[in-house]
């Protein structure tokens, strides 16, 4: 199981765990750096004034060794929109660049038409790459074969999808096709919203829950995965989730097998999602 990969050119390898932060977590920039100490230079931001954002402007010349995902407000869908909210990050950040610029939570066709349409959010990415602003363009959706159909349209560089063991359907909707144009895969919910760390009903006799570090292992897993971002909420969390790389190891078929299995039973136990 490789420990990294190479997202984009020009841009340092990757640790194959990425950390995130969601607007309701609690990482100060100490634990941000800390992670990043123990190899953890994939950080995805929510866009509000966090530990995460306070770390990257402290980060001084190791900034070239830390790619930055950037989460992008999609209710302003216009070149001139997405031009000043990049602006308004890079000055909050205090760095130079966003490594990769994401079209967040992009549901339906309606709102891919009006981003690619003239004037719209992809003149502006297309604009702010050209200019050096950003490295690549992403793009974040629960629609699995919408979003396959929008990356094979060669206006995406990264695609941001849901996968854990619960949700396993981006193995035959979108795989496929991110394999095939060489596009690195970003998975988020690999905790399923930390569903996949709590027993079911339906657990055999003596299974034990395996810990969130596994499941994270489970995402990394699969080779089609490029990073599995975490976002833990406090220090304590994130070190439960960084024991991973004392141990990075491909799980055992047994154990892959038994981790479905209990990803089955969260899904059934939790009603109807996609």
């Amino acid at each position: 199981m490789n420990k990294q990969s190479q997202l984009g050119k020009g841009l340092p390898p990757v640790c194959r765990l990425g950390l995130a932060t969601r607007g309701n977590t609690s990482l100060d920039a100490e634990d941000v750096h800390m992670a990043f100490e123990r190899g953890i230079n994939y950080w995805n931001w929510c866009g509000k004034p966090d530990g995460l954002s306070n770390a990257v402007g402290e980060l001084g010349a190791q900034r070239d060794e830390v790619v930055l995902a950037l989460q992008l407000d999609t209710l302003d869908s216009s070149r001139d929109g997405i031009l000043r909210a990049l602006d308004s990050y890079l000055k909050e950040l205090d760095t130079d660049r966003i490594d990769v610029a994401t079209l967040y939570y992009v549901e339906s066709e309606d709102e891919w038409r009006a981003m690619i349409a003239a004037g719209g959010a992809m003149e502006g990415l297309q604009q702010a790459r050209e200019q050096g602003l950003i490295r690549m363009i992403g793009l974040t959706s629960h629609q699995r074969r919408l979003a396959a159909g929008w990356t094979a349209s060669g206006l995406i560089d990264l695609l941001m999808i849901r996968y854990n063991a619960a949700h396993r359907g981006a193995e035959e909707d979108v795989f496929p096709v991110t394999n095939s144009l060489g596009i690195p895969v970003v998975a988020f919910t690999c905790l399923r919203w930390g569903g996949l760390l709590k027993s079911t009903a339906g657990d055999p006799e003596g299974f034990v829950v395996p810990r969130a570090a596994d499941w994270y292992r489970f995402v990394i897993s699969n080779p089609s995965v490029s990073v599995a971002l975490m976002a833990p909420n406090g220090k304590q969390e994130l070190e439960v989730n960084l024991s991973i790389l004392e141990r990075w190891q491909s799980l055992s078929q047994e154990e892959l097998t038994a981790m479905k299995q209990h990803g089955d039973r969260v899904h059934a136990s939790a009603g109807t999602f996609p």
